[in-house]
């Protein structure tokens, strides 16, 4: 099984929350990585974007496809992670911590209330893997 930390939300594209007060710091999930494999660019927006849930806010690529980053959460982005601008590769090497990729002002904590807790992203995960 993958790595699925316990102390993160996660959305059914593949994208991690960690939640501190009214900020969510974004990522992909080690299962999203694994399956894009050797990511080669990403396009992430600029600090003070506005963000709404369930729409793109960047795009990855790897060897193997483009893939629409789907945020989680409504806000404004305060930070973008520019370590992994300068090194795509930690993504894939530690995509729950040093490979985050934004931080957001969320405009409503609510919408925390859709995503999944470690179990449910993990039940979610094996529902996908027995479909491929």
């Amino acid at each position: 099984m993958k790595i699925i930390p316990d102390d993160l939300l996660y959305s059914r594209e593949h994208i991690w929350v960690r939640v501190e007060g009214d900020l969510a710091t974004i990522g992909i999930t080690d299962y999203a990585q694994e399956k894009l494999g050797e990511i080669v660019s990403l396009d992430l927006p600029e600090v003070d974007a506005d963000l709404e849930r369930d729409e793109p806010f960047g795009s990855i690529e790897s060897a193997k496809a483009v893939v629409e980053l789907i945020s989680p959460v409504s806000g404004v982005v305060i930070s973008v992670n520019e370590d992994i601008t300068d090194d795509i590769g930690i993504i894939n090497s530690d995509p729950h911590d040093t490979g985050w990729m934004i931080i957001v002002e969320m405009d409503d904590p609510e919408e925390l209330d859709d995503l999944l807790d470690t179990r449910g992203y993990q039940e979610f995960v094996i529902q996908e893997t027995e479909v491929d």
